[in-house]
């Protein structure tokens, strides 16, 4: 995948959110694919690890065909991490780990859903909105929490979801993945609209388990990568 390089790494909290100000101005939240025209997805998630007083990161793909969701390759990197734990900043703690992960991907997918935020920011512009654009590709956040915005509980049949609204405008939704487990709150990154982002995230969804199988299978990947290095660092 081609990576773009938008902007240096090694800034302050302020510079970080100058840079997320001027990079918003580049989300693009038309459709550039529609969900019969994917082949391949990929799920991204990190994890960390103190490692002789350093604190490293550990990013893992893994990218399935569509929609079969069958694993064809998986990449994982560890670099260190330089930029504080701030909210609403996160992407500069995670962003450099996954672009390293994905810079070994040999197979190119359609789109990539992250574990995180995306469109449903402050400054619109979280991390899977990050790597939308650096990678200038369609990207979905799937988030295990709320980060700003209201909604309304979605009804708790499979499928259903309810508008996630800031400031009058629809930054995502909260969509139940799950019948009887709380709702996955999902948006855009780049290249993809809120409808769009939903269906994808459901038709990536099996056996009732409340995160879609690509950022399901990233986290059991990063999660035993950092407990096996955990191990052999003891």
């Amino acid at each position: 995948m081609r990576i773009a390089d938008l902007h240096p790494w090694d800034v302050s909290p302020a510079e970080a959110r100058a840079i997320q100000t001027r990079l918003a101005s580049q989300v693009d939240l038309t459709d550039a694919i529609s969900l019969a025209e994917i082949t391949m997805v990929a799920g991204v998630d990190n994890a960390y690890l103190e490692v002789d007083g350093q604190t490293m990161a550990c990013a893992a793909a893994v990218v399935l065909d569509f929609p079969a969701l069958e694993i064809i390759e998986t990449s994982v990197a560890w670099i260190p991490v330089t930029f504080p734990y701030v909210p609403g900043l996160l992407s500069f703690r995670e962003t450099p780990a996954v672009l390293a992960a994905c810079r070994d991907l040999r197979h190119a997918p359609d789109v990539l859903l992250l574990d995180g935020q995306g469109y449903a920011h402050p400054r619109r512009f979280g991390f899977a909105t990050h790597v939308g654009v650096i990678l200038d590709r369609p990207t979905i956040g799937c988030a295990k929490s709320r980060l700003i915005g209201r909604y309304d509980d979605p009804a708790g049949d499979f499928g259903a979801w309810t508008p996630l609204v800031d400031h009058d405008e629809v930054i995502g939704a909260a969509v139940r993945t799950r019948p009887g487990h709380s709702p996955l709150f999902v948006s855009p990154g780049n290249k993809v609209s809120v409808e769009t982002a939903v269906a994808i995230t459901l038709a990536c969804c099996r056996e009732e388990r409340f995160l879609p199988e690509p950022t399901r299978l990233a986290h059991q990947l990063v999660t035993r990568e950092r407990r096996e290095r955990a191990a052999r660092a003891r």
